[in-house]
């Protein structure tokens, strides 16, 4: 890593560590003791600074509040049995998180600027960093307008800022998941590409209905018939029918391309699995799973990893698929994953960033 950023560090007086039971890591309600922040004011990004995690002091009037200029990241640093830190492929998510800011119009982050921000700030934390299995310190960057003004209009103003939190895993469970055939997540020409704080936004009445009939996760259809698969809540979604592995195109930019499915699809390909990246009708999906050749189902994201789907709704009727135990892909995507995440296998693709 080249060290061209210049931060401000203002250290705690008050280290939560010694208080925190690393055995019990609610995902996301835990948060390490410093945060970083930064500023874009007359067209420059400045003042980064690593300070102590806080409330921080906003006007009510702020574009974000009224106008919805808001947006994230979701990354992981893992620890190594050697005690080396790395971090998971965070040039991916420095493209996307570029992708999202223009989509927002908002502006830009250089992309090593945005990398090195988060290596600063796990490396000062990196006590945090839980060593357990299937934990990690999960990394939160995100930008916000900043602006207190009541217009309909780009603030000029915005705060960039990371925020990280030692985690277990997302799900603890094998996943019922319904397909959604009345509410949209995203739809052609929209942000469904974007990690719009509005995409989850609206999405989570829905979800809240799934979940009140029973349902752990939605998968999301398109927007004009609900014909296609699109992406489950929160990982993409990924199948393997007829012995290819099979997920949905992100072409046409109501899909979010994660970071998690693009390096699954890459471990299929160095394995000469068959591969197919394309649209995904409801039909076949359901047709695999009667039939018995939907023989793996899973979500594949940063919070989620592999996340295995153990039945599938729609319509009344549920669907349910064989024993996750058994399945031999990602049983053995996830099992490659945390090897090369946590140090034990060979990197050789150059995923990780070493911190």
């Amino acid at each position: 890593m080249t060290e061209t950023l210049d931060i401000k560090i203002t250290k705690t007086t008050t280290s939560r560590l010694a208080q925190t039971d690393f055995t019990d890591l609610p995902f996301g309600k835990i948060f390490s003791d410093h945060m970083l922040v930064a500023d874009y004011a007359d067209g420059e990004w400045k003042n980064f600074e690593i300070v102590p995690y806080g409330e921080i002091g906003l006007s009510p009037a702020i574009s974000a509040l009224h106008y919805g200029q808001a947006f994230f990241e979701g990354i992981k640093a893992y620890k190594h049995a050697d005690g080396k830190v790395s971090i998971f492929r965070p040039e991916m998510n420095a493209r996307r998180f570029n992708k999202s800011a223009e989509r927002l119009c908002m502006p830009e982050l250089p992309e090593d600027i945005f990398v090195q921000s988060i290596a600063a700030l796990v490396d000062f934390d990196r006590d945090w960093i839980p060593r357990n299995a299937n934990h990690a310190l999960y990394i939160r960057p995100f930008m916000f307008a900043t602006d207190p003004f009541l217009g309909v209009a780009p603030s000029s103003t915005y705060k960039f800022m990371i925020l990280t939190c030692p985690v277990g895993p997302y799900f603890s469970k094998t996943l019922r998941v319904k397909i959604e055939t009345h509410y949209t997540r995203a739809a052609e020409g929209g942000m469904g590409f974007a990690k719009s704080a509005g995409n989850y936004g609206g999405a989570m009445l829905p979800a809240r209905k799934a979940v009140e009939e029973g349902f752990d996760q939605l998968i999301w259809t398109d927007a004009k018939e609900h014909k296609y698969v699109e992406e489950m809540g929160a990982a993409n979604a990924m199948f393997v029918l007829d012995g290819k592995l099979i997920t949905p195109s992100t072409g046409e930019n109501t899909i979010l391309k994660g970071v998690t499915c693009d390096t699954v699809m890459a471990l299929a390909r160095d394995w000469g699995f068959p591969v197919e990246q394309r649209r995904v009708t409801v039909a076949e999906i359901l047709e695999g799973a009667k039939n018995g050749k939907l023989t793996d189902a899973f979500g594949a994201g940063t919070a989620a990893t592999i996340a295995p789907v153990g039945s599938i709704g729609h319509n009344g009727e549920e669907y349910f698929l064989s024993d996750p135990k058994t399945r031999e892909f990602s049983q053995k995507v996830l099992k490659t994953l945390d090897g090369i995440r946590y140090g034990n296998a060979p990197d050789t693709h150059g995923w990780n960033y070493m911190v």
